[in-house]
This record gives C-alpha cells, sequence and structure tokens, in this order.
C-alpha cells in the first residue's frame, strides 16, 4: 500500500497519465452534451438575468455530478479523470462570476479535503476568484471566442501582434489556465498529498498535462457556443416571422379602412344619421385594431369584431340587398384563430362577389369541429371570381385579402393549415380554412 503522500507520484505511470488526458477530453465533451440536452439548464445558462435561486440552480447541474466524479477519483485508484473540477471551476468563474464559483470550488473541495487534501479547499477559492476576475475583464464574445486548439490561438497570437503589438485576450486566457494548472503541480509536489494533480518527472508529459487544461476547458465552450448560435438563429427567424406578420397585419387596415371610408362616404349627404352610427362602427373598429392585441384570439372575439364591419356593410348595401347568415357550432366559440381572419375574407366575398349583383346576396359564415380540426367557411352566392387555372389554390382578380390571409396562415401554421378557394362563375365563391385545434382555450 502506498501512502497518501506517495499516491500521486509512484502509481501514477507516464502511461497512466496519458490515458488520463484523453479520457478527461471525453469527460469535459460529455459532461458539456449531457448539459446542453437539459431545457431547464439551457434556459439558466443563457438567460441574460438570473435571480440568487436560479443561479444556485444552475450552480447545482455542475456541482452535484462533478463532486460526485472527485469522490469516485478519491476512492478508485486509477480512476483519475473523473476529476474534472480545475476546469469546472474555471468555467463557473467565466459564466457565473467570482463568488459563485468560488462557492462551487469550495463544495468541490469537500470530497478532497475529507481525504485529508487540506489545501484543495484554499486552491479551488482562489481559482475561482481568478476566474471570476478573468470573465470581469473579459469581453462575452471574447469567452464564447475562446478555442481549445492551442495551434490556432498561438498562430492568431503571432500574427496579430506582429502587425500591432497589443495584449490579445485569448492568449491571455490561455496562458492563465496553463499558469494556474502549473501552480496547482507545483503546491502538489511541495505538499505531497494535500493537493491533487498529475505529476511527471517527464517534462514533456507535464507540458501536455498542463495544455489539456484550456482544451478541457474550451470544448464545452465550443458546445455551449454552438447552442448559443442556435438558439439566436431560432430566435431571429422568431422575430423575422413577427416582422413579416406585422407587415401583414398592417396590409390590412389601410386596404380595410379606404374600403369603410368610402361607404360612410356615400351615405353623409343622404343619410347623415346612417353615416352617424358607421361612424361610431368604425371607431369601434379601430379601437380594436389599435389596441395591442394577441396573435390568437377566441373565435367568438373575432365574429364579434366581423359583426361592425358587417353592420357598415348592411347599411351601405341595405338590409335587402345583403344578407348574413351564420352557422357557428357552439364548440367552436372558445377555439383560438388568428386575428382579423374573418373581415377580409368578408370584405372579399362582398366587393368581389356581392357588389357586381344588381341585387346583392348572402354572406353565409360557418364554423364546425372535425376531429382535431376546426374548419371555418366563408360563402356567397355572388358572380364568383375570375381564377387560375389551379383556381382551388391560387384566385386572381380578389384583391389582397385572400393572399394576405394564405400568408399569414402559412407564417403561423406552415404545413399544418389548409386554406382552399373554390369559385363557380355566377354561383359565388366558397373559402374554407382548416386549423388545428391544440390551441384551445382552458374552460
Amino acid at each position: 500500500m502506498f501512502t497518501p503522500a506517495a499516491r500521486y507520484i509512484c502509481p501514477v505511470t507516464d502511461r497512466l497519465i496519458l490515458i488520463t488526458l484523453l479520457v478527461k477530453l471525453g469527460v469535459g465533451a460529455s459532461m458539456a452534451s449531457a448539459l446542453a440536452r437539459a431545457s431547464t439548464f439551457r434556459l439558466l445558462f443563457f438567460a441574460e438575468h438570473r435571480r440568487h435561486r436560479q443561479t444556485l440552480a444552475l450552480l447545482a447541474f455542475f456541482v452535484i455530478p462533478l463532486t460526485l466524479g472527485v469522490w469516485i477519483r478519491t476512492m478508485v485508484g486509477n480512476f483519475l479523470a473523473a476529476d474534472i473540477s480545475f476546469e469546472t471551476i474555471i468555467l463557473l468563474g467565466l459564466f457565473i462570476g467570482p463568488g459563485w464559483a468560488m462557492l462551487g470550488g469550495a463544495v468541490l473541495a469537500v470530497p478532497a479535503f475529507l481525504h485529508h487534501e487540506y489545501l484543495s479547499l484554499p486552491f479551488n477559492i482562489g481559482l475561482g476568484l481568478l476566474a471570476g476576475s478573468l470573465a470581469r475583464f473579459l469581453d462575452k464574445e471574447e469567452i464564447w471566442s475562446f478555442t481549445p486548439f492551442i495551434d490556432l490561438s498561438l498562430y492568431r497570437w503571432i500574427r496579430r501582434n506582429i502587425r500591432q503589438p497589443r495584449v490579445d485576450h485569448q492568449f491571455l486566457m490561455l496562458f492563465l489556465i496553463v499558469a494556474a494548472e502549473a501552480s496547482r503541480d507545483w503546491i502538489s509536489h511541495a505538499f505531497p498529498g494535500r493537493l491533487f494533480a498529475l505529476l511527471t518527472p517527464e517534462i514533456w508529459l507535464q507540458a501536455l498535462v498542463w495544455l489539456s487544461a484550456p482544451i478541457v476547458v474550451g470544448i464545452p465552450i465550443k458546445v455551449w457556443n454552438a447552442l448559443r448560435i442556435e438558439n439566436k438563429l431560432e430566435e431571429q427567424k422568431r422575430l423575422l416571422l413577427e416582422a413579416r406578420l406585422d407587415a401583414l397585419q398592417r396590409q390590412i387596415n389601410p386596404h380595410f379602412l379606404f374600403n369603410t371610408l368610402n361607404s360612410i362616404a356615400s351615405l353623409v349627404r343622404q343619410k347623415p344619421e346612417l353615416a352617424r352610427e358607421m361612424t361610431v362602427k368604425l371607431a369601434n373598429i379601430l379601437r380594436a385594431l389599435l389596441k395591442d392585441h394577441d396573435t390568437y384570439v377566441p373565435l367568438s372575439e373575432e365574429l364579434n369584431f366581423t359583426d361592425d364591419y358587417l353592420d357598415i356593410e348592411v347599411v351601405r348595401f341595405g338590409s335587402d340587398k345583403l344578407r348574413v347568415e351564420k352557422e357557428i357550432d357552439p364548440r367552436t366559440l372558445d377555439i383560438l384563430v388568428p386575428s382579423i381572419l374573418l373581415q377580409p375574407l368578408i370584405e372579399n366575398s362582398i366587393k368581389h362577389g356581392l357588389e357586381p349583383r344588381l341585387h346583392g346576396g348572402t354572406v353565409t359564415l360557418r364554423s364546425r369541429i372535425d376531429g382535431n380540426r376546426i374548419c371555418i367557411e366563408v360563402a356567397d352566392d355572388g358572380v364568383g371570381i375570375r381564377t387560375a387555372p389551379d383556381s382551388a389554390v391560387r384566385p386572381t382578380g380578389a384583391g389582397i385579402g385572400l393572399k394576405n390571409v394564405r400568408e399569414r396562415l402559412e407564417v403561423l401554421y406552415g404545413d399544418q393549415a389548409h386554406f382552399n378557394v373554390v369559385s363557380n362563375p355566377g354561383r359565388g365563391t366558397l373559402v374554407s380554412i382548416e386549423l388545428p385545434t391544440n390551441l384551445a382555450l382552458a374552460p
């Protein structure tokens, strides 16, 4: 049996050190990948602002499994690669801060301290302070761009400093990590058994030990940076979709206002009271349009919004020329649908279907549930619309209303929404929409 003082020199052969270094790379990569797959970790790690409780929860993701690794290293003679506490403390300091890194380092030192490695506690606390202070000196993007490929870092440092000598922060990170690892080795050699380190009399192998530290630190940074970039791309995609949806929404309003104001203008002289009534209803519509509203609203709210528009059009055309019928399944009223979905379709039916007819006609609204989908129909018995060869898909000559609704559905639902237009000349037009009902409101 070896004494604690001799354990870290005699049993640790050069071959075991090489194997340990290789396994540590795998342990670091596995740890980073396992954490990246945890949704809670991703939310906490990439949050711009964290409360103390959230930071403590994030710290637990690192400390709990890796403290177990330190304990395994103290109990299993040759399983030295399980201890990556040195690299973990540096990561904590870089991404969470010096105070939390010092706390994490103290917890990671508990199994080693109980194993009579009494210098592990002050060393881990000092390392956390160093890493956290370094993070405050560096820009966040400089930390994310840190590379574990040492040769590229040196090449970049030489190339930059030949042109314009300056302090390269990437190389500074590399140098401080290597210097901290070398300091640990020196302390371990000066006080045998009081601080864990991989020691060897071979200079080249000891240099590999020093250089492996920034590589093990860099691997998780690369894994999490790839995830960060992916999250940024998803966020940019979401913002782009929102901007496109907002543009489509704004496209509706001027078109709708233009037609409605024309309707009011036609009544101002002959029927001022009706014009006043229409103006009040228009004010209600504008109030609903201008206020902040959600992308989705219950179908009942959408129907209420269209009622004011239909009331305006009925007054303009006359109740004998414009009739409105509704066949609404009560089960569909609480299902969420895109806001301002029906008004462009109704406007299209009136403008391109019924208005050209001398005797007007009827607009019919229908809704029903078909399995796990909601079916909404807007039909008219007007003159029909001129269509392209694939008439069920791409009608032409019907203004921007149908195109706008189709594009909004593509943005919001992708291929989960079905939009179909069938028009028969002289007999009318039917617009049908099928949407998933997984957005139903809670009862």
